[in-house]
């Protein structure tokens, strides 16, 4: 089964391997990687990469702001993804935690009773007080999130989607498909959620725009999570919020998008299930000829910008916001000051 991953990275460089052994060990066989701009070696590392077969890189075609659109646009002309039995579009700081049979998406598409799209929701990871980058896996550092059937106050979370090849698509989307909605029931295509129920209608309708990536999250993950570590360590999120959004310009990640994020209330350690075959998978790229120092040299530019920010009073200032900032997502803070609970 070929699988192909495809997705946007502009300074990733210290997090690339980690992502690519994953997917490898769940079943990705073939990755297309865009990259714009990046100031980390992150395009360099690919390229390496590129050079070992392991993924295809090309610089981001976008000529306009939105980059991951453009770039999707793009990918879907390319014969080899045509061919591919699968698509996924994921960022590198998206897992997928597949619950059932070997923990593969060859297991979860089997779960989902062969459907031609299965959407798998949303898990936002906590920064679990986590301060400082250190280059060990991500996986394994951050393990709390908010409680999976709530993210602050909305009970419909967002998803990515798996793509068979025979889905009738017009274009993809960042989170979902999209094809002809005009169609009659009998004649839409099968699309399951993550415990392999039928999307709701609403959502394969886009009925209005909170619908058109997130539906109702409660009984969506017994075969599979989405693990999003949209935070990181705190030294990381700074960076990122310098680097800005590898997906389209002028989107801001400030104290706001940390607050949504940073929800400790539940912990979730399933997806260390993968930690051994991870490592081995990670220390396998490793050893391609010219790709640990390269990944060496991503993790020293990542360090250095860590530094370089601190210098400056804005980064100092946002750095104090978010350490004072409740471990808790806005609306259960409010009801924990509510009911008088620290």
């Amino acid at each position: 089964m070929q699988i192909t991953a495809i997705t946007c990275v502009k300074n990733e460089g210290p997090f690339l391997l980690e992502w690519i052994a994953f997917n490898r060990v769940i079943g990705v066989t073939d990755f297309l990687f865009y990259s714009n701009d990046c100031t980390d070696g992150t395009d360099h590392l690919l390229d390496a990469l590129k050079e070992h077969g392991i993924v295809r890189h090309e610089p981001n075609p976008a000529e306009g702001r939105n980059y991951q659109m453009e770039a999707l646009k793009h990918a879907r002309r390319r014969s080899y993804i045509k061919a591919s039995d699968w698509v996924w579009v994921a960022d590198v700081d998206e897992f997928l935690n597949i619950h059932v049979g070997d923990h593969t998406i060859p297991a979860l598409i089997k779960a989902c009773g062969n459907p031609k799209a299965i959407s798998i929701t949303f898990q936002f990871m906590a920064n679990d007080g986590i301060e400082r980058f250190e280059d060990k896996p991500v996986i394994s550092q951050f393990l709390r999130s908010h409680n999976p059937d709530l993210w602050g106050a909305d009970t419909s979370i967002e998803v990515k989607t798996l793509v068979r090849k025979d889905f009738p698509i017009n274009y993809y989307g960042a989170h979902r498909p999209f094809h002809n909605i005009d169609l009659p029931r009998p004649q839409q295509p099968a699309w399951t959620d993550g415990s392999g129920r039928n999307i709701p209608w609403q959502f394969r309708k886009r009925e209005n725009k909170r619908r058109i990536r997130a539906f109702p999250a409660k009984g969506v993950r017994d075969f599979a999570t989405l693990n999003h570590y949209a935070l990181r360590s705190l030294d990381s999120y700074l960076v990122k919020n310098d680097r800005g959004d590898v997906n389209r310009e002028y989107r801001v990640f400030d104290d706001t998008y940390w607050r949504e994020r940073n929800d400790n209330s539940y912990f979730d350690d399933s997806i260390l299930r993968y930690a051994d075959q991870l490592a081995t998978e990670t220390e396998a790229l490793k050893s391609l000829p010219g790709v640990r120092d390269l990944h060496d040299t991503a993790v020293a530019l990542h360090r250095q910008r860590c530094a370089e920010q601190m210098d400056l009073e804005e980064y100092q200032q946002m750095r104090k916001t978010l350490l004072e900032a409740s471990p808790y997502a806005p609306p259960e803070q409010r009801l924990r000051e509510l009911i008088g609970v620290a």
